[in-house]
């Protein structure tokens, strides 16, 4: 498997840090100091190396140094799946302003889509605002979920954008009083499509995933097995008819409930009404029923068994960005937690308020200490 790692990474006017440099090696990395000195500001600075909004998801334009112009800019020379490669990315300053639209560019040359990233490296995180994700709402279980599938499926992210507007397009025609009624079909049709199409890449994330940590159960481990499942009209379907047929019967359930949708003032059915069903396999319980501390250890869990997937899949491994992880987890755990990375062979980025928490890393990571933006 090829290993994957961050050598150099440069920051220039991204939250907290106006300019900052680190020279990494392929070592895991681990960044020190005091709330708010700008730790997580570097991990989400790194989960700009892969598509989307980064682990904030927070807007592009809302990342840039407090008080700056808007433009940012983060830089990365990696050991990628395809070899060395530089990344840049970020908003650019033109002679009309910053833009709004970040662009990639790799090797120097700009790139189409920031889709493209995923051919030179999978970045997965966990952050402490995941922490609530089996007693939270559905809707960040189901993005939780399609991250999941992003890293092994380059496609997804665009197919569930592009279903999620053509649901919005629904909405809006419903809600008129005459709305033209060969481009609603047309717009069903689409969201038929597309609503089959996400629902089948879940179903197949799910399914290997399981297969993974089946395949790899160890009953001493201190992070447990998780059953994983969807619930969903059109993921509990996918088993039962072919991708066809299912479309059609998605696209009569459209039709029939236009009524009632339009008075609800959206569409009420679909895989955007989905949820992820997550249980104790050891325990048989429910993840919801779990303690807190079974809960973040079934969480860790399933993100390394989601690391082993990806790295099996793509013969390269990822890079792991551990925002807080160590802080609720004691020494056994913590020492477990980074054996299993090593052994995965991922490089890890990882951040807590003191270095003793990584103690177990000595010699196997480099040790970075921010305080206000900067690295000392």
């Amino acid at each position: 498997m090829k290993s994957v790692y961050i050598e150099k990474l440069k920051l220039t006017n991204f939250r907290n840090h106006q300019a900052m440099s680190a020279e990494l090696g392929s070592r895991h990395v681990v960044l020190t100091g005091q709330n708010g000195a700008g730790k997580t500001n570097i991990l989400e600075a790194v989960s700009f190396l892969s598509p989307g909004r980064g682990l904030r998801r927070a807007p592009y334009d809302k990342v840039g140094l407090a008080g700056g112009s808007g433009a940012w800019t983060v830089f990365a020379e990696m050991q990628g799946a395809l070899g060395d490669v530089k990344i840049g990315t970020g908003l650019q300053q033109t002679s009309f302003g910053v833009e709004t639209t970040r662009k990639v560019h790799i090797n120097g040359a700009q790139v189409k889509t920031s889709d493209e990233l995923l051919g030179h490296s999978r970045i997965l995180w966990l952050t402490p605002s995941m922490d609530g994700l089996f007693t939270g709402a559905a809707s960040d279980r189901r993005r939780f979920l399609d991250r999941l599938v992003l890293a092994v499926d380059p496609a997804h992210g665009r197919r569930v954008g592009d279903y999620e507007k053509a649901m919005r397009a629904r909405n809006k025609l419903l809600s008129e009083d005459f709305p033209d009624a060969a481009w609603l079909e047309a717009t069903e049709a689409q969201l038929a499509e597309l609503g089959v199409a996400v629902a089948a890449a879940r179903n197949e994330l799910v399914m290997l995933l399981s297969e993974v940590i089946i395949r790899n159960n160890d009953p001493e481990s201190p992070f447990p097995d998780a059953l994983v499942s969807i619930s969903g009209s059109l993921e509990n379907q996918t088993g039962e008819y072919a991708a066809s047929d299912l479309e059609a019967e998605y696209l009569d359930r459209l039709r029939n409930s236009r009524r009632i949708d339009a008075r609800a003032g959206r569409t009420l059915e679909g895989p955007h009404r989905s949820d992820m069903i997550v249980h104790h396999r050891p325990k048989s319980m429910h993840a919801s029923q779990c303690s807190t501390g079974e809960q973040k250890a079934l969480l860790i869990g399933l993100l390394l068994a989601h690391a082993r997937l990806v790295g099996e899949m793509h013969n390269a491994s990822p890079i792991l960005l551990l925002d807080e992880v160590a802080a609720h987890l004691d020494e056994g755990r913590r020492a477990a937690l980074y054996d299993m990375i090593d052994e995965l062979g991922c490089q890890a980025w990882m951040t807590g308020t003191e270095r003793e928490l990584f103690g177990a890393l000595e010699g196997r990571a480099c040790f970075l200490t921010v305080n206000d933006g900067k690295l000392l």
